[in-house]
């Protein structure tokens, strides 16, 4: 029997068309305002959350299997597996349901899956959980500021309050608090 080369040619490219569709990134939840980009909004979060030297900042002790799972979560972001991050850091509240640096990082996550009522929610719960200073009390309300401008609905959630874009911010803003003074 005598093959073709050309009917071969044409299943091993439909192999690879095939292979190559499933490549392509899932497209984000249609929640999300068109041209909002959630990883610049992620890392203006994070810059807000940047420490200076003349400020207050409080961090609480952690369980160092919270620690990890976090470790573990971080590394998998880097890798743009954000649903694999995301179930770290559900894991590590299951252990510390209360803990401000999770549940704000999950809300980062949040925002990368492209899920902005999510983001907001979180980011009030670990505000409401943290401290009201420091670079972590910014990162609170910048995420639920950022989540806000991809889409999200002020939360209907019992206890979580209904804020403004701009309270948030002058909120964010009234985080900066220099420490008291050592004599």
């Amino acid at each position: 029997m005598i093959r073709s080369p050309m009917r071969g040619r044409c299943a091993l490219l439909a192999v690879a068309m095939a292979l190559a569709g499933c490549a392509t990134p899932p497209t984000p939840p249609e929640t999300v305002e068109p041209g909002f980009d959630a990883q610049a909004a992620v890392a203006d979060i994070r810059a807000a959350g940047t420490a200076s030297g003349g400020e207050l900042d409080v961090q609480p002790l952690r369980d160092p299997q919270v620690t990890d799972l976090v470790a573990e979560s971080e590394a998998l972001e880097v890798q743009r597996l954000y649903r694999a991050a995301a179930e770290r850091l559900d894991m590590a509240l299951e252990l510390a349901p209360d803990d401000p640096n999770v549940l704000q990082r999950r809300a980062e996550i949040a925002l990368l899956l492209g899920e902005p009522d999510q983001a907001e929610r979180l980011a009030l719960l670990a505000q409401a959980a943290g401290t009201e200073v420091g670079p972590l009390c910014r990162r609170h309300w910048e995420t639920a500021l950022q989540a806000r401008r991809a889409g999200s609905a002020p939360p209907d959630d019992a206890g979580l309050p209904r804020v403004s874009e701009a309270e948030m911010t002058r909120r964010r803003d009234a985080c900066t608090v220099a420490p008291p003074p050592r004599f």
